[in-house]
């Protein structure tokens, strides 16, 4: 389980942020999970419930988003929604794409508690 790994690097950033500005505990952290990151969001729920006892972090709320898959085609130039296993254009069909989301793993917000 990788997610265990990836809440303790997260974790890390919300230790910089909160020293930074000098907050003792924290509230909420929101995370992006895209489908195709490779993590599973509850999987990453359980990890910070682990990872978080006995941190700065410790009853902190961990909300999780995931974004869509989409593509842009090469071959229409349309922006559409994809499926995680199916990177083609929802407008004319064609298998040349570009990724835009769906692949992030993104620290979104901390909502500090002074």
């Amino acid at each position: 389980m990788h997610e265990l790994s990836v809440c303790q690097g997260l974790l890390a950033q919300v230790r910089r942020i909160a020293a930074e500005h000098n907050a003792p505990a924290v509230a909420s952290i929101h995370v992006e999970v895209g489908p195709l990151s490779g993590v599973v969001p509850e999987l990453l729920q359980t990890a910070f419930d682990v990872a978080s006892r006995d941190s700065i972090a410790a009853g902190a709320r961990l909300e999780i988003s995931t974004p869509p898959v989409r593509v842009l085609c090469q071959a229409c130039g349309e922006q559409t929604d994809s499926q995680a296993n199916q990177l083609v254009c929802g407008a004319c069909g064609a298998w040349q794409t570009r990724l835009l989301t769906g692949n992030e793993l993104r620290l979104q917000r901390v909502m500090l508690s002074y």
